[in-house]
């Protein structure tokens, strides 16, 4: 049975922080017209979370069979202590080189949840180190895909300094920094000296601030991305196109994600998410699968989602 993906961030987050990024780092930017693809096959990118153990107990013939699916990129998951896995960061990238994928974004978290005025310099410390092994691995975005304990906008407004001096970390080594979001940054914090709601319908009663938009309102366009999982926005309450509508520039990469397999849950109306994203330049999306139907490996569900974005008229 796969791992919850909190336990599994919560395990690939604890790692080292400390010491300075050595040297200068040259700007390693890939562009989409760089990606090979193969005729008839359209170029689709996979969060490797989606494999789980499947991937993790054999990442050389996994990373082959991804390739064999059809995919062309992949978001990576599982950096730690200044590696990926078990594999130092280079032997990994000759793995996926061999295999024929290229990487070109990869999650990773800070060891903290909690950032706070005390141990803001440790985080940026670890972003410099994290960009530092990410150039190695080509990537052009990098991601935060697990979002810090927020209660007030005082908060709010030092995890946007945060994001924003990560960026700027990252942006000085040629590399965006993003933000991905689950369905907990649609919950709404009180305003100075309001009173929540309260009482049964208290939920359905608008009030304050949504915490995403208070990330989106915070966050300088320039060095902060916004990575849309399309699903937990839905889990969210909230339409993926108004957000799109709103903020047409802040969502170059997406998280291409349904209940299970793409497509087939009835929740997620895929046709719309596309021709809108693609009006406001899309620039690259990944599927990611969680939970899996009977009888399906994660590889299997891994496929159908792979054919049923390849056969789709809408997408690219």
């Amino acid at each position: 049975m796969m791992e919850t993906k909190r336990d599994f961030l919560k395990k690939l987050s604890l790692m080292t922080v400390g010491g300075l990024m050595a040297g200068s780092i040259a700007p390693v930017i890939a562009s989409t017209k760089n990606i090979p693809t193969v005729a008839g096959k359209k170029s689709i990118g996979l969060q490797i979370y989606s494999l789980g153990k499947e991937l993790t107990d054999n990442v050389p013939a996994g990373m082959k069979k991804i390739a064999q699916i059809g995919y062309s990129t992949i978001e990576l998951a599982g950096y730690g202590n200044r590696k990926m896995g078990q594999y130092e960061i280079d032997a990994y990238r000759k793995i996926v080189d061999d295999a024929g994928l290229k990487i070109t974004s990869s999650h990773v978290n800070p060891a903290t949840r909690n950032f706070t005025r005390e141990n803001v310099d440790s985080i940026y410390e670890f972003w410099k180190q994290a960009v530092e092994d990410h150039v190695k691995l080509g990537v052009r975005t990098l991601v935060q895909p697990m979002m810090p304990s927020i209660e007030s906008h005082d908060d709010a407004k030092l995890v946007c300094e945060v994001f924003n001096k990560a960026g700027e970390i990252a942006k000085a080594a040629g590399i965006k920094w993003g933000y991905h979001n689950h369905n907990m940054e649609f919950k709404r914090i009180a305003k100075p000296g309001e009173t929540p709601p309260s009482g049964p319908f208290a939920s359905f009663m608008p009030f304050g601030d949504v915490i995403y938009d208070l990330l989106l309102a915070g966050t300088d366009p320039n060095l902060v991305f916004f990575e849309m999982d399309v699903y937990w926005t839905v889990m969210g309450q909230n339409d993926p196109l108004e957000y799109f509508e709103k903020y047409p520039t802040r969502f170059p990469v997406l998280h291409i994600k349904d209940r299970s397999v793409l497509g087939q849950s009835g929740m997620m109306n895929f046709e719309n998410i596309f021709k809108k994203a693609y009006a406001n330049n899309l620039v690259e999306y990944y599927v990611e699968i969680e939970k899996i139907k009977a009888n399906m490996t994660q590889f299997d569900g891994v496929k159908a989602c792979f054919d049923y974005l390849n056969n789709a008229s809408f997408v690219k």
